[in-house]
């Protein structure tokens, strides 16, 4: 008997999931089923990406769904269109032998007109993405009075790219439901905030330990000179022959750019950033799930819910500012039960966030060497060497080929021949790397000693602002803050993309409700106002100018610094919607 009959779903979907090859579930679906196959309780799972989720609350959302009814019983919301087609096609598979049920993707960048054509025809189960579910229910094409069940799938990157307030309205609206089903790789306050306003008693269930790594991840990192990271960079990927990875960056300038060189370099790689056409978008997707690219480099905006198997490694060319962002990033690899890698290149005064992410993932980080020129010629040579031995010769008429070749190589020995195939092939890498300067940052350990989390962290932080301010640095005042949506990844994401500068100019960033500070040296100061002072965002003029003498000045009563001069207040920043409802635009 199928394992998963023993859950006690139908015999439809056990025979969908053994014509799959799934006969025991994973630990997520095990636990998860037998709970959401009653339909009323309310739930939240824990478990990080490539633990079989989808499963866990697809298979008893279609054992709950009654075929006959041609109207949306369940919502599926999920952060993107990836994820949002991914989670179609993996229900699609799940009902194949379930007449009559029908499920509808809805996302923006396709056509609505066909979305709203494809609803009306009657379909029980919609996978949307919240801006364009919140569109079709302002357009009156989708009716959320008779959904029974709501899923949030990847919640934890919902709420990271904004959307909170849309959650709220569906939540608000979903008002005949049974059950709300909640699953997230983390667990912050605001998930654990639609737990307590949303729920009534859920039961909670937590597959490995709470805001934790993938335990099938080995996390490296590698200290480098601020000014040799892309050539750090280079360096990882040739020394990992047969790499099929994703490259983090912070910001699309940063992806462009890094991309740009490596494919002058004769890489197969593309960018993923916000200034791709969907269409294009959808190439490059296409491209890297074949494996005609060998690496997608791409910000964190831009990979959200990417889910793509068998990648091996992923590297942060500069680790992230918000620190469950590295779990995100990681958890792309070793997936379903699969081993991979993180490599992380760290510049040596960010060593010391180190610490904070093997508590968060639970998992100890190793330090290892940039490898040197010789070992990485060394590393593609074997890996050369082991191609040619184990290539299936079996599949051709090589025979016929065979007598003109031992001619051809008579006065050849085994020996020369041999040299000859290594020449040939690392010709290229030999003159690269033969004259290659080590790497390896002079200065790691002075600077692990100096950021000691045996030091006072009080006193630490303050004498670190204040060298910085008395070091060549300017404090600017920004007339952004959380408020206007903004986490310290996507303000710096922003200021950054708007100026087009490197993250290696900025201090501290001190972040309020409704402005922020930024440090910023001298010598970039100027262009950094000329670029954001004046640019429009969340329908508001934005004001950068720089803080008299970088000190700090009078809180208002919220606690806020007040403004340098007029024009920093605060306007309105929701655009308020039918009903009363406001809503972020961004």
């Amino acid at each position: 008997m199928n394992a998963f009959e023993a859950l006690g779903l139908n015999e439809h979907l056990v025979q969908a999931v053994t014509d799959l090859g799934f006969t025991a579930p994973t630990p997520i679906q095990e636990q998860a089923i037998p709970v959401l196959i009653s339909g009323t309780q309310d739930f939240v799972g824990l478990a990080q990406t490539g633990t079989g989720k989808t499963a866990a609350f697809g298979l008893p959302l279609l054992h709950l769904i009654n075929p006959a009814d041609k109207f949306p019983q369940a919502l599926i919301v999920c952060p993107t269109r990836e994820l949002c087609l991914q989670i179609t096609n993996d229900l699609s598979d799940f009902r194949k032998h379930t007449k009559g049920m029908a499920v509808e993707a809805v996302y923006g960048g396709a056509s609505i007109v066909m979305q709203i054509r494809n609803l009306k025809k009657g379909v029980q189960v919609v996978v949307a993405t919240p801006g364009r579910l919140i569109d079709l229910i302002e357009r009156k094409a989708i009716d959320l009075q008779k959904v029974k069940y709501v899923v949030l799938d990847e919640a934890d990157e919902m709420l990271n790219m904004g959307f909170r307030e849309d959650i709220d309205f569906v939540l608000k609206n979903t008002i005949n439901r049974e059950s709300i089903w909640l699953f997230s790789a983390t667990m912050p306050a605001e998930v654990r905030a639609i737990s307590k306003n949303f729920m009534t008693s859920p039961k909670e269930i937590t597959v490995g330990k709470k805001n934790s790594g993938n335990v099938n991840i080995d996390h490296q990192f590698f200290v480098s000179p601020a000014n040799a990271r892309f050539e750090t960079l280079k360096r990882l990927i040739d020394f990992n022959p047969g790499m099929y990875g994703i490259i983090f960056t912070r910001t699309k300038a940063d992806a462009q750019d890094v991309c740009e060189r490596l494919a002058k370099s004769g890489y197969e790689i593309e960018a993923l950033h916000g200034d791709l056409s969907q269409q294009q978008r959808d190439r490059v997707m296409a491209r890297f799930r074949t494996k005609a690219l060998q690496l997608l480099i791409a910000t964190d905006v831009a990979a959200r819910g990417i889910d793509v198997d068998g990648i091996t490694h992923v590297i942060n060319f500069e680790l992230p500012d918000d620190m469950e962002v590295y779990t995100h990033r990681s958890g792309r690899t070793g997936r379903a039960g699969k081993t991979g890698i993180c490599l992380s290149i760290c510049h040596s005064r960010e060593t010391f966030k180190i610490k904070s992410l093997e508590k968060m993932v639970n998992a100890q980080f190793h330090k290892l060497d940039i490898p040197s020129g010789k070992d990485v010629c060394r590393k593609q040579f074997f890996a050369f060497m082991d191609k040619l031995i184990t290539t299936d010769i079996s599949h051709g008429d090589y025979e016929t080929y065979l007598p003109d070749l031992m001619e051809k190589f008579a006065s050849v020995s085994k020996e020369e021949v041999l040299q000859r195939v290594a020449a040939l092939e690392f010709d290229h890498f030999l003159k690269y790397y033969e004259n290659a300067e080590d790497l390896n940052a002079k200065d790691a350990g002075r600077n692990r000693e100096r950021f000691d989390g045996n030091k006072d962290d009080s006193s630490r932080k303050e004498r670190t602002s204040f060298n910085r301010r008395d070091n060549g640095y300017t404090r600017l005042f920004v007339n952004l803050g959380t408020k206007d949506g903004f986490y310290k990844a996507s303000f710096l994401q922003f200021i950054l993309d708007e100026s087009n500068l490197k993250k290696e100019v900025l201090g501290k960033i001190d972040m309020r409700d409704m402005n922020t500070w930024v440090e910023i040296d001298h010598a970039n100061a100027a262009s950094m106002i000329k670029s954001i002072d004046g640019k429009r965002y969340n329908n508001r003029t934005v004001r950068m100018n720089e803080a008299d003498g970088g000190f700090k000045r009078p809180n208002d009563e919220a606690g806020n610094e007040r403004p340098p001069r007029e024009g920093g207040e605060r306007k309105r920043t929701f655009a308020p919607r039918e009903g009363g409802r406001e809503r972020k635009r961004f």
